[in-house]
């Protein structure tokens, strides 16, 4: 049984849902420490003025700065940003071939935001997943599943709790997986190689790492294609 645990994050770039497709099984690792300047909170899209950042705001002082997890950020409520948000994605995308196709959704997104960035963030990932045809994985939260350890440790100790039988990784925790740790747990262990096609923007150049919405915007019902190319859609 395929199984991938990643941190929650907002509006994800098309790798995610590649993993999301590959997985029967996708834990949202939601109970590690909140990582400030990562992709939690922030993604990037693109505009007539280059490759900007959208970031959704957290509650600074007693929140992220005292290594929180991630599942109890909150959402800052100081500002009006989801109308900030929506303003800056419709005219970055108003002129996109699916824009309309996918515009409600993304205003769905927006219009009841929760009380905490991982309640946020995971719904509109599962909610992205089932755009794009994926209706068939599993999702939990490590948070649900009470496990205990650290590291490689609580890593496999989730894996085994699901019923895993081979882990897909992204290719950055190569550095810090102990394969030897997998091999007598008997989890055969995949690195997932990202290497999609370029597809045509709004607003050149070509920019691979950006959120999926563009990919959406821009291919509609044929975004999948370019993420898992010809492998079997879920």
């Amino acid at each position: 049984m395929n199984c991938v645990v990643l941190q929650p994050s907002f509006l994800p770039w098309r790798g995610v849902f590649h993993l999301i497709q590959r997985a029967d099984v996708f834990v949202f690792y939601d109970d590690v420490q909140y990582d400030k300047h990562g992709w939690r909170n922030r993604n990037r899209i693109k505009t007539a003025a280059g490759t900007q950042w959208l970031t959704v705001p957290v509650l600074a002082k007693g929140n992220v700065d005292t290594g929180l997890p991630i599942n109890e950020v909150r959402l800052g409520r100081t500002e009006n940003w989801p109308r900030k948000h929506l303003a800056s994605l419709r005219q970055s995308y108003k002129k996109a071939p699916f824009f309309d196709k996918y515009w409600p959704l993304v205003e769905s997104f927006y219009a009841n935001t929760p009380e905490t960035l991982a309640d946020f963030t995971i719904d509109t990932t599962k909610q992205l997943a089932q755009a794009l045809g994926l209706a068939k994985t599993k999702f939990l939260r490590s948070s649900e599943l009470q496990v205990v350890g650290v590291r490689n440790d609580r890593l496999l100790s989730l894996l085994q709790k699901v019923g895993a039988t081979h882990y897909i990784s992204g290719p950055s925790a190569q550095s810090y997986i102990d394969a030897n740790a997998f091999a007598a747990a008997q989890i055969s262990l995949e690195y997932q190689v990202y290497d999609y096609p370029e597809y045509v923007q709004l607003y050149p150049p070509y920019d691979p790492q950006v959120s999926v919405l563009d990919l959406l915007f821009m291919k509609g019902d044929a975004a999948g294609e370019w993420i898992w190319g010809a492998e079997a859609t879920r």
